[in-house]
């Protein structure tokens, strides 16, 4: 990740960052830090939360060969 920070204003939750506060202390860290790394985690999830194309169809290919069946199997 390049260096350059950028500035942004944001509201949060009192609860949550009371927590991220403590967590931060706790670890001797600052806040900055933690919400990088929650950032980046939040950003890491969702990049990975697609199903790759080649395995949508496989999956799509399945449900034109196996519609019928998978129907029958859930009721």
């Amino acid at each position: 990740m390049p260096k350059f920070r950028e500035k942004f204003a944001t509201q949060v939750n009192a609860k949550v960052l009371a927590a991220v506060r403590k967590l931060a202390q706790n670890e001797g860290r600052q806040i900055q830090a933690l919400m990088d790394e929650a950032l980046s985690d939040l950003v890491e999830k969702h990049d990975h939360a697609r199903p790759r194309p080649h395995v949508m169809g496989v999956y799509l290919a399945s449900h034109e060969k196996y519609g019928l069946l998978y129907k029958k199997l859930a009721e």
